[in-house]
């Protein structure tokens, strides 16, 4: 058996494992096909039989799958993370993610949507967020062109005009509503990101959309979901949210990794810096984890520092570079003038003295 579209996954290994056409949902022109590509990676081919389908992956089997599907988007997670994970995808319900800002929240999301080769569709919250802007609002320049035109149109019935210009055509598909139409690639991923910026107005209106995945619209009716989207939704716990919306959820809080899988992050993030600079920006850095800080770095900051010291061709962290490079690690200005000078030569040397002692016990 042969993939139609003419496109093979990458790193193909073994074959097809089988077939179907007509599935459920689909056309019966429509082929599918699954292909095995080692742990956590079955592809599956989805379209019509002229070779005009996509290709995406199938979602993993077990808790091991899940950690290798992640692993396989430079994502660095525990086994708790892909359990959470696993479960939330093999049970369809959503995985609502807290924790501080920079930790990889937003990340999981993004992976999901490239590993699994689905569409993301990313509804970032704020303060004032309403259903116009998140879910959908009605093209009003279009409907009034309809208008005029049946107005030219003397034979155009006024009852049977209404309902044409409140149809689907005239209808805009916001970030919600669009994650629960049909796409060709499967379920899409939908990221709520930092639903704590909204309003509770606006939390009240998920609880329809997370717990029967579908939209009311009052001169349409109902629109459900035919498969529910893969949600993800994070919360930097700026406020509380409320117990009905995280009921609908499974929960998991993402906190600041430990030295050593940070390490393993800043590696797979950076693999062009010094082994000896990562120990270095992965000691300083959870050391001002450990200081009275306004806002502490997260790891994205790691991985940002590393970076920038890799474009100043720096092999080790000295006091001056440090002092001068503050700005990528630290966000307000306090915290910086409380590091800034004699503090960071401290924290410097006491970690660069932990790593010499690692050395030698090695």
């Amino acid at each position: 058996m042969s993939w139609l579209s003419g496109r093979s996954p990458p790193a193909l290994e073994g074959g097809a494992i089988g077939e179907v056409r007509g599935r459920r949902g689909l056309p019966a022109d429509f082929f599918t096909g699954a292909f095995c590509a080692g742990p956590g990676l079955r592809y599956i081919f989805c379209g019509p039989i002229d070779g005009s389908g996509i290709m995406v992956n199938a979602l993993p089997a077990s808790v091991d799958d899940t950690h290798a599907l992640l692993a396989a988007g430079d994502y660095v997670a525990d086994r708790s993370l892909a359990t959470a994970l696993y479960l939330s995808l093999s049970l369809g319900r959503p995985l609502f993610l807290e924790g501080e800002a920079g930790v990889g929240k937003t990340e999981i999301a993004k992976v999901l949507a490239a590993t699994l080769g689905r569409d993301l569709v990313r509804l970032q919250c704020y303060e004032g967020l309403d259903v116009a802007s998140a879910v959908y609002e009605w093209n009003y320049a279009r409907q009034m062109i309809e208008i005029r035109l049946a107005e030219a149109d003397s034979e155009t019935n006024r009852e049977s005009l209404a309902q044409d210009i409140f149809s689907e055509q005239f209808l805009i598909r916001r970030p919600l509503l669009r994650a629960l139409t049909p796409h060709d690639g499967g379920a899409r991923v939908l990221l709520i990101d930092e639903v704590d910026r909204t309003d509770e107005p606006f939390e009240a209106y998920l609880l329809e959309v997370l717990s029967d995945f579908q939209v009311s619209i009052p001169e349409i009716g109902t629109i459900a979901a035919d498969t529910p989207p893969i949600v993800v939704i994070t919360s930097n716990r700026t406020r509380e949210i409320h117990d009905a919306l995280k009921r609908r959820c499974f929960y998991y809080w993402i906190d600041y990794p430990d030295a050593a899988r940070e390490l393993e992050i800043l590696t797979t993030k950076a693999p062009g810096a010094p082994e000896n600079l990562s120990r270095e920006i992965v000691g300083f850095v959870q050391a001002l984890r450990a200081e009275d800080l306004f806002k502490l770095p997260g790891v994205a900051e790691s991985i940002d520092w590393a970076h920038a010291l890799m474009q100043l061709d720096r092999v080790d962290l000295d006091p001056d570079t440090i002092n001068d490079t503050l700005g990528t690690l630290l966000k307000y200005q306090d915290d910086i003038a409380r590091i800034q000078g004699s503090e960071a030569s401290r924290i410097l040397e006491e970690v660069k003295a932990g790593i010499r002692s690692d050395a030698a016990t090695r």
